[in-house]
C-alpha cells in the first residue's frame, strides 16, 4: 500500500472528492512529520507511537574504498507499535 491507495481508501470511506482526500492524508503527514521535528511523541490509539531518538556519531566504513569516515550523531525517526497492530498482524 503507498500514499495513492491511501487516499483512494479515505476517498471512498469519507465520500468525499480525491483532492479533499489527499488534503487530509497531507495533512496527517505533515502534523507527524513536524511534532518529530519539534521533539514531540505522536500517539494514535490502536496503531501506535511514533518518536524521534537520537542516534550516537560513529565511525563508518566506505564499502567502495575502504576508507573509514565519520557519521555525525543524528535524530532519527522511530515507530512503536501499539498492542493491538501486533495482535492484528499476527
Amino acid at each position: 500500500m503507498n500514499k495513492a491507495d491511501l487516499v483512494n481508501k479515505v476517498h471512498d470511506v469519507l465520500d468525499c472528492t480525491k483532492a479533499d482526500a489527499e488534503r487530509a492524508v497531507e495533512a496527517i503527514i505533515d502534523e507527524i512529520t513536524g511534532a518529530l521535528k519539534k521533539g514531540d511523541e505522536v500517539s494514535v490509539a490502536g496503531l501506535g507511537i511514533f518518536s524521534a531518538k537520537m542516534r550516537p556519531a560513529r565511525t563508518g566504513r566506505n564499502p567502495r574504498t575502504g576508507e573509514s569516515i565519520e557519521v555525525p550523531a543524528m535524530r532519527v525517526p522511530k515507530f512503536r507499535a501499539a498492542k493491538a497492530l501486533k495482535d492484528a498482524v499476527k
